[in-house]
Formats: C-alpha cells, sequence, structure tokens
C-alpha cells in the first residue's frame, strides 16, 4: 500500500540555509504529500523566502510559526505535527540538504511498530559557504568539503542488509539524528509527541525517542539510504541543557511513556 508523508523542516532566522532545503526538497524522486516549516521565530527573511516558494511549489508548502522566545523547537515540532495530514512523519532541519531519493529511502524502509533514524553527511564551513552561494544541493561520494563520506553512499541493494533495528533503551535512544528521523503519526501522537517543557538545546529528540521505545516500538537505523548532508554551523547554544538531560534522565528511570506537556497541551 503507497504510504503518503508529510515533510516537517524545523528552521530559525538562517534562510540562506533552508533555501538549500526547500530547493533539495523540489528535486526529489519521490514528493511528500506536504512540506510543513516547523518556524522556532524567523523573522521576515523567513517569511518572504517561504512565500516565494510557495509560488510554484509541487506541493502544499505550510508555514508553522511562533513568536521568537527563545529555544522551543519542541513546541514548535509539536504544532507542525499538529498540522500533519498524512499517515507517515519525517522530520529535518533546516540546515541540511537531501539526496534526490531521500523521501523515497525513508518511506521504502517504512514499518510498523518501528520509527527510523538516518545518519549525515558533514559539508564543512568553506563548502556550506559555495553551496549557499551557488545554490548548490547536488553533492556525492567525490564532493570536495565534505565529512562522514561513506555516509554518502546510496546502495538501495545492500540497504536492508544493514538496517539494524534494536529495543534496547538507552542505546536505541542515544543514537538518533533528530535532524533525519521519521515516524507515524499515530505513534507520535500515543506518545504525546515532544516534551515541551525542553527549552533550549539538546535531548529533545533522545527524551522522545525513549518515550517511543517505552512504549513498545523499535528503532530502524538506515545506511545506504535516506541520505542527507548538514550544512555547518558554529555550535548551539546549550544553556538548558542540565535540566533537558535530567528530564530524559527521568524518563530512562520511570520508562514514561507520555509526556505531561505535549501535542496534547496545544489541541
Amino acid at each position: 500500500m503507497e504510504i503518503k508523508s508529510s515533510l516537517i523542516i524545523s528552521t530559525y532566522n538562517w534562510p540562506e540555509a533552508l533555501n538549500l532545503v526547500l530547493l533539495s526538497v523540489k528535486d526529489q524522486y519521490i514528493l511528500p504529500k506536504e512540506v510543513i516549516i516547523a518556524d522556532d521565530g524567523s523573522g521576515d527573511a523567513t517569511k518572504e523566502l517561504i512565500d516565494s516558494f510557495k509560488q510554484d511549489f509541487p506541493v502544499p508548502l505550510i508555514h508553522v510559526w511562533h513568536e521568537d522566545k527563545g529555544f522551543r523547537l519542541a513546541e514548535i515540532r509539536n504544532k507542525a505535527i499538529s498540522s500533519v495530514t498524512s499517515d507517515y512523519v519525517i522530520q529535518v532541519d533546516g540546515d541540511t540538504v537531501l539526496h534526490k531519493h531521500f523521501i523515497n529511502d525513508h518511506l521504502r524502509a517504512a514499518e510498523k511498530g518501528f520509527f527510523i533514524s538516518g545518519s549525515r553527511v558533514l559539508v564543512d564551513k568553506i563548502g556550506t559557504e559555495n553551496a549557499q552561494k551557488n545554490f548548490k544541493i547536488n553533492f556525492h561520494f567525490l564532493s570536495k568539503n565534505i565529512k562522514n563520506r561513506l555516509n554518502t553512499l546510496r546502495i538501495p541493494f545492500l540497504s536492508p542488509y544493514f538496517e539494524k533495528k534494536t529495543y534496547n533503551l538507552e542505546k536505541a535512544s542515544s543514537t538518533v539524528r533528530g535532524c533525519n528521523m521519521s515516524f507515524w503519526l499515530n505513534d507520535l501522537k500515543q506518545t504525546n509527541g515532544y516534551c515541551v517543557e525542553m527549552t533550549g538545546w539538546g535531548f529533545e529528540d533522545w527524551e522522545l525517542s525513549a518515550r517511543l521505545i517505552n512504549s513498545g516500538l523499535g528503532k530502524k537505523r538506515i545506511k545506504f539510504g535516506a541520505i542527507l548532508f548538514h550544512q555547518y554551523h558554529e555550535l548551539h547554544e546549550k544553556s538548558g541543557i542540565n535540566i533537558n538531560e535530567e528530564l530524559y534522565n527521568i524518563t530512562i528511570r520511570e520508562k514514561l511513556i507520555i509526556c505531561k506537556n505535549g501535542i496534547q497541551k496545544l489541541e
């Protein structure tokens, strides 16, 4: 049965990076049903960019925004999830570039009872600046200015043999990449989505993944597929990380499935 997907892209005040993500979405071999921008309070430049893409974007492009009150990624992702109209959710960051078969690979690997985590290729500072200047979205194994080069390899016939499934709570949750994940929408709703008490950078993806595992799901890791390139930026400011880490540890210790403040808070 054909799966319809919604792609959520989180962003904050970096339209040059978001421009590349949206260009790479337009180039997808299989398009999502809709694209939802989860905007954590960006200014007018981001809105203007999104509005310009809406003029000829091949699928509905939805801009979900809230006021800038600091790092509230968990909350804006929940608001985007609440807007989803398909059964499957693919999640990326607004400073990435998607391989042409990115959506295709996530849908191929989608399986009931699992959520998916993919890897990333790091583009260095010079490579990122050149890509943004020249609207470059086609990276490959021989590209200059990249790291984790083996992660550029897409080998569809090998990918299923290298998928790793795990139900190990700490291993599964602490190895996810929030910039490259996918879920069944119903699984997100049953665990109440992201914990909005997590403000500031860090651990929000780990904590959600821990609750998904506690609910009985497994994590599937994709290799040789779902390739994503991560644009360079300075390290995030880490205020609040100790609180977020403690919330994550509580979820681990108490085997929580549902967070108190999540998607349901918005409904």
